[in-house]
């Protein structure tokens, strides 16, 4: 495992599971939510589906299963890639709730098991801000590449690259040149929900942002072709982008 990777791990693991109970409910009371309605949990996201039933699905960084579950429940076969083995036990004990089976993977996701998951997947599906944990971006697309079957369809949801320059969501990141290619250590995304005692102590993670251009030229070298750029307003200020999501196909 690379040496960010071993960092974020650590940060990624440190009292998640007690956040996830506390924010997001026990996984008895998450799984009740999801059976209600989980098509609504999939928000904007399910518009970039055409299907769900027999899909075979890569959730990459897919952290405590929000996504993962509702996508289960519709008829699809998930495989969670994930770096936290705290995010695994929730997600696990949520989806059992649910009464439906996802996969849960735990380790660094430019490290998948080619064997078994290379040409495996029919959609790889990311969101919520998760390239800036991956310093060659290259390398990560073409992972990527690789989990999907032929034709098969990548659709990249992350935070806005104007994220650079700007605290736009208010995830207290620092801001930097747009076009930086520093990488800079930085508070783990739930840091902020922490009381000072606590998140005085969490571990930090290792960042690389990237531009626009970064991102959308890395899809199309490892040889996707990209099919759709959209951007979205940020839930902070809707006249301002603050997230985007990308769809390509192999």
């Amino acid at each position: 495992m690379r040496d960010y990777s071993v960092q974020n791990k650590k940060a990624w693991e440190y009292s998640a599971y007690e956040f996830w109970v506390k924010n997001s409910g026990t996984p008895a009371e998450r799984a009740k939510k999801d059976l209600e309605n989980p098509l609504g949990a999939l928000k904007r996201y399910a518009d970039y589906f055409d299907s769900y039933a027999g899909l075979r699905i890569a959730n990459i960084c897919g952290s405590c299963g929000k996504k993962a579950i509702p996508l289960a429940l519709l008829g699809a076969d998930v495989t969670v890639f994930d770096i936290s083995e705290e995010n695994k036990k929730y997600a696990v004990e949520t989806a059992e709730a649910a009464g439906v089976d996802i996969h849960y993977e735990v380790g660094d996701v430019l490290d998948i098991d080619m064997e078994k998951y290379g040409g495996f997947f029919d959609v790889v599906f990311m969101e919520g801000g998760i390239l800036h944990y991956f310093h060659d971006i290259g390398e990560f697309m073409r992972t990527m590449y690789s989990l999907q079957k032929q034709g098969g369809k990548m659709i990249c949801s992350d935070f806005h690259p104007f994220t650079k320059i700007k605290d736009i969501l208010s995830l207290e990141q620092p801001a930097m040149n747009y076009f930086s290619t520093d990488i800079f250590e930085g508070e783990m995304a739930h840091a902020r929900f922490f009381e000072e005692e606590i998140r005085s102590q969490m571990p930090k993670c290792l960042y690389r942002k990237y531009t626009i251009s970064e991102i959308i030229n890395s899809v199309i070298n490892c040889g996707f072709t990209l099919e759709k750029f959209d951007e979205h307003p940020a839930w902070t200020n809707e006249k301002i982008p603050g997230e985007f999501t990308l769809v390509a196909v192999k």
